[in-house]
């Protein structure tokens, strides 16, 4: 049998590396998924329950291995379904390629069945490259430059394949003549760091400095030592941002933690004192937590020339790559010899990790857990390098505050489209990234329901093919859409509103053991510590099934006057449905300064 253009579509994956493409079947992609067929021995073929979901796995694939992720869909609907995973993975710089069906060539234009067209509505979220092929010779082209494309500048890419190209005999490459096309396989990182005078000067600005912040996010993946070494010089805290949480560990004295809404009262303090900002592979979007302008000479390093100055006005903003342009810039730097300032920030840290084991404290409202013990709990349990997805909603607070990330751990959620239900696919696909490792999901029931309970029935139908079975979803079983809840409350002032926020029960423990997982139910205090002692020893996927109170605020690290009056004035029109929250919350605030009471 000839090859077809699919077939040398899968070959040409091959040879840049891919193993594993995440979709969903359908007729306009029958001529690929015949040859997955014939290539199964090479490339898996990960069926997810939506194509929204293998979407959101090629994602987190991409998160987890720094590699593109690849997902495919069929025409119109399922090439539709992908998009909320795509912005996910365009918003968080992550490299994946989209494979997508279309009508016959013969056939468009004609308002033909999921005729859509696909390049206008992949315009925005494949802005950086996105090709229809039309004859089987472009293939080869067309995904090099997606391929690569995707890969050096870290955004979506696409390529949409019409049936009838797909089962046409294939063409490996263009005859040698004018108006053709000859691409290759590979892409090659350069090392992109400053001039050695930008760099001279960060350092004169870095050396002056005496209460020097660090920033840093996930550009700064892999360069944690670099930035311990750099804060160490220079007598320096760090904070973090969400997708920056695994950068460093948290056993480290001066890593104050996650900044921001979801952040640490110490990331707080720091930034509100600091007279130097040092930000290293990060857009963190939230200015208000970050010095006042003015207050701090500002230094910013970062792969991408277009996120440099946009959060804080700096006073030197470098393109480079983190890793190695802390490796040059470290030995230009002096080393302080006044440690006044890294000492208050570790006697700060100290006192916040004290004040979040009492939060911590396993205990009930209104007969229902509070949701701090439980993740405190996770994070004393969960083994060596374990993979950490959390889901957008107040689970992500928890997460941000209550987990400690330990030196080998990989840890993401969605950061800059925040979308909902990427916990559970990223945790998926980080077993099939590192089928040896524990992956955990963290997640509200809102999310479960919205995708995550289907795609646990992906997990068992793979979770046998793992080298180590465990994947263990927490889902916060509480019946309501919480962090909305508290935003309407804190923002806007507005008592809840039930007809938005109430969402059915859902026994998910039952549910876990109906598809033959296991699940796990915990109702009290004393089944938290053997709650997670059950699912990390399980030789199956695990859905842990906490019962929360809805009543636990989610309280930021400075709350404003105008939040403050907001919650009084929602709390005043619905005293029924807010004061436990309220209390809660105007207790937590005290703790704050008179830590562990």
């Amino acid at each position: 049998m000839a090859k077809t253009a699919a077939d040398f579509l899968l070959d040409r994956l091959l040879d840049w590396g891919v193993d594993t493409v995440y979709g969903f079947p359908g007729d306009g992609i029958n001529g690929i998924l015949g040859s997955l067929r014939r290539y199964e021995d090479r490339i898996r073929f990960i069926q997810t329950r939506h194509e929204e979901m293998a979407s959101f796995m090629a994602c987190g694939h991409a998160k987890w291995t720094g590699q593109v992720g690849v997902c495919m869909a069929t025409s119109g609907p399922g090439a539709i379904h992908l998009l909320n995973g795509l912005y996910d993975a365009k918003l968080d710089h992550q490299p994946v390629v989209a494979i997508v069906g279309q009508t016959y060539v013969r056939a468009m234009g004609g308002d033909f069945q999921q005729e859509v067209n696909l390049l206008q509505l992949y315009s925005d979220v494949a802005s950086a490259y996105v090709q229809q092929v039309n004859e089987p010779s472009s293939i080869r082209h067309m995904l090099d430059r997606a391929m690569r494309i995707a890969q050096s500048e870290r955004t979506v890419t696409g390529i949409v394949v019409p049936a009838d190209v797909q089962e046409m005999e294939a063409v490996v490459e263009q005859p040698k003549k004018t108006h053709t096309i000859h691409s290759g396989v590979g892409w090659w990182p350069p090392r992109v760091i400053p001039s050695t005078g930008q760099l001279q000067s960060a350092a004169d600005i870095l050396n002056a400095g005496k209460k020097v912040a660090m920033l840093v996010g996930q550009g700064a993946r892999g360069a944690g030592d670099e930035v311990l070494a750099v804060a160490d010089m220079l007598g320096a805290g760090v904070a973090k941002a969400l997708l920056g949480k695994a950068v460093v560990p948290d056993d480290i004295p001066y890593v104050t933690g996650s900044i921001g809404l979801l952040g640490t009262k110490p990331s707080w303090d720091m930034m509100q004192e600091a007279d130097t900002l040092l930000m290293v592979g990060t857009s963190f979007p939230y200015s208000e937590f970050l010095p006042t302008t003015g207050q701090a000479k500002g230094i910013q390093i970062d792969l991408a020339p277009r996120n440099l100055s946009i959060r804080y006005p700096m006073d030197l903003a470098l393109v480079g790559d983190a890793k190695d342009t802390l490796t040059e810039l470290l030995p230009l730097l002096r080393r302080k010899e006044d440690r006044s300032w890294q000492e208050k920030i570790q006697k700060e840290v100290a006192e916040w990790w004290n004040l979040m084991e009492a939060r911590s404290e396993p205990s009930e409202l209104r007969g229902r857990l509070r949701p701090q013990g439980l993740f405190t709990s996770l994070s004393r349990h969960l083994p060596d390098g374990a993979i950490l997805s959390s889901d957008s909603g107040s689970a992500a607070n928890w997460f941000a505050r209550q987990v400690r990330i330990r030196r080998g751990m990989k840890a993401s959620l969605s950061g800059n489209l925040a979308t909902m239900v990427p916990g559970v696919p990223y945790a998926i696909a980080a077993k099939f990234a590192f089928p040896d490792r524990v992956a955990v999901a963290m997640v509200g029931d809102g999310a479960m329901q919205m995708g995550g309970m289907a795609e646990m029935l992906t997990a068992a139908k793979y979770y046998k093919g793992w080298d180590d079975p465990r994947l263990v979803v927490l889902v916060l079983n509480n019946e309501d859409l919480n962090q909305v809840t508290w935003e309407q409350r804190a923002m806007s002032g507005d008592p809840r509103f039930v007809g938005s926020q109430a969402i059915p029960y859902v026994p998910f423990a039952d549910y876990a053991n109906l598809i033959g997982l296991k699940g796990i139910k915990v109702t009290k205090v004393d089944e938290i510590d053997s709650a997670w002692e059950q699912a990390f020893s399980a030789d199956r996927p695990v859905i842990v099934d906490a019962l929360t109170t809805p009543d636990e605020p989610p309280i930021p690290p400075h709350v404003t006057r105008e939040q403050a009056e907001a919650l009084m004035k929602s709390v005043l029109e619905d005293p029924a449905g807010g004061w436990r929250g309220a209390l809660e919350g105007f207790r937590e605030m005290l703790q704050e300064f008179v830590p562990g009471r």
